[in-house]
């Protein structure tokens, strides 16, 4: 049985208190609703009842969240519930030097920083290692984070260039038919990574970069034949790939170049060959899977950073295929 107790907090700046506590104090309402603690609030004083396992989670989690607001660091709503998360899985982790490794500084919006154990791997084999596959499911921020890394890579002139693709499976041979030059046919098979830029850069920056050749948007098909040096490459929805196709993709490597390639081997849109879905990624994972310089990272359920009911749509999906 789980033991009981009291437990009181104090808060010597009350408009400090008020930011931790959210609007309308909606933070220690989902931090009561996740725990099962009862948390009242009389000023910028805390009283928690209930589970003392729970109660030094949450503890830990306040007192930490509240000496970032301190320091000055801005706190979303999301983070109370990414903060969380990750004192779970860590109960030493220091949240202010999680939440202050920004992957990419510039977002008019606010600094990109990675918000789970398994993202923060992923950042780390991003800046560590030339080829890098990012696997798991929707909203787990691969692509999101390899874009936040290559902008990064940018900046800091690692490299000169970045080029962003994808398979444009769904087409298929009904490309002829769509109106437009083959840039407007396959555009809308882009248009997740020109929204991933547009959130980070904005629309002006990133028209500008485009039309100087510093990033380039292209469909797979347009990798073919070329050497790619000094440039950050993402290939994204790579499940889509035939083994063929990732094998010229990833021998498109240059001097200078880093390649990360992202992908949900659960959503393959391949038509079946043979009675066989023939997924170059699926293919790609047994085949380099000892090969030193890259690195494999695995994204779970759990690393889902979309609203709520994304986590729960992507485990309703996978008990009902189990």
């Amino acid at each position: 049985m789980a033991e009981e107790c009291n437990k009181q907090l104090d808060f010597d700046d009350h408009r400090l208190a008020n930011l931790l506590f959210g609007p309308q104090g909606a933070n220690l309402r989902y931090l009561e609703q996740k725990s099962g603690l009862r948390i009242m609030n009389t000023g910028s004083t805390l009283r928690l009842a209930g589970d003392r396992a729970e109660q030094e989670l949450v503890t830990n989690l306040l007192y930490q969240i509240y000496r970032m607001l301190k320091r000055g660091v801005r706190i979303y709503p999301a983070d109370i519930e990414y903060a969380r998360s990750m004192l779970e899985q860590d109960p030493g982790m220091d949240l202010e030097k999680l939440f202050s490794d920004a992957v990419f500084i510039g977002s008019p919006k606010r600094n990109i920083t990675p918000k789970t154990l398994t993202q923060r791997d992923y950042v780390k084999a991003l800046r560590e290692n030339d080829v890098v596959f990012g696997v798991g499911p929707a909203g787990t921020g691969k692509t999101y984070l390899a874009v936040a890394a290559a902008l990064s890579a940018f900046l800091t002139k690692s490299v000169k260039r970045i080029i962003l693709t994808r398979p444009a499976v769904e087409a298929g041979e009904r490309l002829g038919f769509l109106p437009g030059d083959l840039a407007e046919k396959v555009n809308p098979y882009l248009r997740p990574l020109y929204d991933a830029l547009h959130d980070m850069l904005g629309f002006e920056k990133v028209a500008e970069m485009l039309d100087s050749g510093v990033i380039e948007i292209a469909p797979l098909a347009f990798m073919r034949g070329r050497t790619l040096n000094d440039a950050f490459i993402i290939l994204d929805e790579a499940q889509n790939t035939t083994p063929e196709q990732m094998k010229m993709f990833l021998t498109r490597m240059g001097f200078g170049s880093r390649i990360a390639v992202t992908g949900d081997i659960t959503q393959i849109d391949l038509p079946l060959a043979g009675g066989v879905e023939r997924s170059g990624m699926v293919h790609a994972l047994r085949v380099l899977k000892n090969v030193q310089g890259m690195r494999i990272v695995y994204f779970k359920k759990e690393d889902v950073i979309r609203h709520p009911l994304v986590s729960k749509i992507v485990e309703a999906y996978e008990q009902q295929s189990g």
